[in-house]
């Protein structure tokens, strides 16, 4: 069975808010599950959005050091999708399929192109399935992921 789930940038940029526990917690166990059992996947959007905000628009901006350690460690294991012209057209038709902005569509079709049955954002329509993939908004839904960063 594919198990593989897409994360979206806003589930790793949360990991980092400390404002709210209770989507931080939520993100990290994403995350930690993700990489603790292979099944995650991100694409190259998702790094150049993640490192864009981290070193820009978080409170306490990371340094380069740690944007570097954080790149090698969490994002690079878990990218696997990158630019291709294909992936920008199968963005397009589901820009106009689906009615999302053109990196949603992009997002969209890089967790299509992985063949993911998840695509975890809190940006999208919860429970909206587009092909074989469901979009699911983690902090209304209790998964039953348990908590690695207690």
């Amino acid at each position: 069975m594919n198990d593989k789930c897409f994360i979206d940038t806003n589930i790793f940029i949360y990991t980092f808010d400390h404002s709210n526990v209770k989507k931080q917690k939520k993100s990290r166990e994403i995350i930690a599950n993700a990489l603790e059992k292979s099944n995650g996947i991100i694409s190259y959007q998702v790094i150049q959005e993640f490192l864009n905000a981290s070193t820009k628009k978080f409170k306490s901006p990371l340094s380069i050091a740690d944007s570097q350690r954080y790149l090698s460690v969490i994002l690079e294991p878990l990218c696997e999708v990158f630019s291709s012209i294909e992936l920008y057209h199968q963005a397009l038709d589901i820009m106009e399929r689906c009615q999302y902005s053109f990196y949603d569509s992009l997002i969209i079709s890089a967790a299509l192109k992985a063949e993911c049955q998840i695509l975890y954002s809190e940006d999208l329509q919860h429970n909206q399935k587009i092909q074989n993939l469901k979009i699911i908004n983690p902090f209304i839904l209790n998964d039953g992921l348990t908590g690695i960063f207690k």
